[in-house]
């Protein structure tokens, strides 16, 4: 099977200072890979070299098989989703033009999007007769962020990128998010690299996890290699998970 996202010892700096190193890792078809980290380990870095906002200094990023200095960037970028802390709704829009925007650049025509807005927002559990017209005003932080998934995901792209998306959520409100996120993901059999600093939801969303470590990609894992890895990072990290459950 071929890789839908490869590194090829890609390195990176920003503003002169080495952010990633010789960073090498694959992303499969279907398949969540979380990129788990410290705030300043690499991992928003590693999201942008995807979709072409970053280029490495040395090193390939190769999207589809193609390396992304290869694409002309506003066609890359058209075939992700992103999803991201803040959301990034256009508030003069509503819900419903929100999610069909992309569509609607893409020029599908009218009926095409109407019937996939309706989609996916029942899928993510917003009806669009209740939903459909409102601005993202006068959602709650959980819908907000539901109605951003669902636009991730309008145009029917491979892959998606998600960066900490949850962050901002009350504890309850983003275990809820989780768990759409994961009924999602079956229902749309979509690849996503997701960027997250919390243990507990690497181990909850994905089914392998990069530990990203002073710019370099310390333990590559599933979820139960990860809970046996010996990397003193890797300790750190469960070490936050014990103290919760404490």
């Amino acid at each position: 099977m071929t890789p839908l996202v490869a590194f090829r010892n890609v390195s990176c700096s920003i503003g002169g200072r080495p952010v990633l190193r010789e960073v090498e890792f694959e992303l499969m078809p279907g398949e969540t890979l979380v990129l788990l980290g410290r705030s300043g380990s690499g991992k928003t870095t590693a999201l942008k070299l995807v979709n072409a906002l970053l280029l490495p200094d040395s090193g390939e990023v190769i999207v589809e098989g193609r390396a992304t200095t290869a694409w002309d960037p506003i066609e890359l970028r058209r075939r992700i989703g992103y999803v991201i802390q803040e959301v990034g709704l256009f508030p003069h829009l509503t819900v419903g033009a929100n999610v069909g925007l992309v569509p609607g650049l893409l020029q599908w025509d009218r009926a095409r999007i109407a019937a996939r807005v309706d989609e996916l927002l029942l899928a993510l559990g917003l009806p669009p007769d209740a939903y459909a017209a409102r601005y993202p005003r006068e959602l709650s932080g959980g819908e907000r962020q539901r109605a951003g998934v669902a636009r991730a995901l309008a145009a029917d792209p491979d892959l998606l990128l998600f960066d900490e998306p949850f962050g901002a959520l009350d504890p309850v409100t983003r275990l809820e998010a989780q768990r759409q996120f994961l009924d999602a993901r079956t229902r749309f059999r979509k690849a996503a690299l997701f960027v997250t600093h919390d243990i507990g939801e690497a181990l909850a969303v994905g089914t392998r996890i990069g530990l990203l470590w002073q710019g370099r990609l310390a333990v590559m894992a599933s979820p139960p290699d990860f809970l046996r890895s010996e990397h003193e990072e890797a300790r750190a990290f469960r070490s936050c998970l014990d103290s919760v459950h404490e």
